[in-house]
């Protein structure tokens, strides 16, 4: 499976995705300029986390007019799998692939800490594979409160399309295991055709056994199950 990180002006979590992707899971990688408008035939768009121009309007809200995203756009429209992370996740929002939106954490402060998630569907290739436990992934963001009106919602339930919710270390959905205010607990969703994802979580940051965390390689394994080659 080829796989295309995208990198914007302030990605920092670019290289850590491509170690993952490439040197630990084998596959091949692309580096995919913001300015470019090639997809060099990639299976899988990857926006990494960072900062991407700063953020100095909304997280994500000038990336998504970068020319590179009028490309992934049209790859997720035609059914082509796309993945964003953190700041790649608010990218995705804003450019409207994904519902819903990303807003400053409740307490108004950068949170870096580990956080426990668990799988709300396996409908998806992104958590088809992943165990029936709390996985514990880092958060690295100031604006990863997710929130959506309550018809989306609603919608989000209907169909399916949570893909993960914070929870506490035994896998228990709780307020108090909720570390931004996120609606639902929810941290990650993905489309309506299950082909784009979108997680506030880091897992290329708990897929090394030198890191002392694995949990995130169940992502990246259930991914290469679910696609053929």
């Amino acid at each position: 499976m080829k796989f295309g990180v995208v990198i914007f002006p302030g990605s920092n979590c670019d290289e850590d995705m491509i170690h993952v992707l490439g040197t630990t899971m084998g596959q091949p990688v692309e580096r995919l300029w913001h300015k470019d408008h090639d997809l060099k035939g990639v299976d899988m768009v990857v926006l990494p986390g960072g900062f991407s121009f700063g953020d100095h309007l909304r997280s994500g809200a000038i990336a998504r007019f970068s020319p590179i995203m009028q490309e992934v756009v049209a790859h997720a429209k035609k059914g082509g799998l796309v993945f964003g992370v953190c700041n790649g996740f608010q990218v995705l929002c804003e450019a409207g692939l994904l519902p819903g939106a990303l807003l400053h954490n409740e307490g108004q402060l950068f949170i870096s800490r580990n956080t426990y998630i668990l799988a709300a569907t396996k409908r998806t290739a992104l958590t088809a594979a992943v165990p029936n436990r709390a996985l514990k992934i880092p958060i690295a963001h100031g604006e990863g409160r997710y929130y959506a009106d309550a018809a989306t919602l609603k919608a989000l339930k209907e169909n399916d399309q949570v893909l993960f919710r914070y929870c506490d270390a035994e896998g228990r959905v709780f307020d108090t295991a909720n570390p931004n205010g996120s609606k639902d607990n929810i941290a990650g969703v993905c489309n309506k055709e299950r082909n784009v994802f979108g997680m506030m979580p880091h897992p290329e940051r708990a897929a090394d056994e030198r890191l002392g965390n694995t949990d995130g390689l169940s992502l990246f394994t259930s991914l290469l199950q679910a696609v053929p080659a």
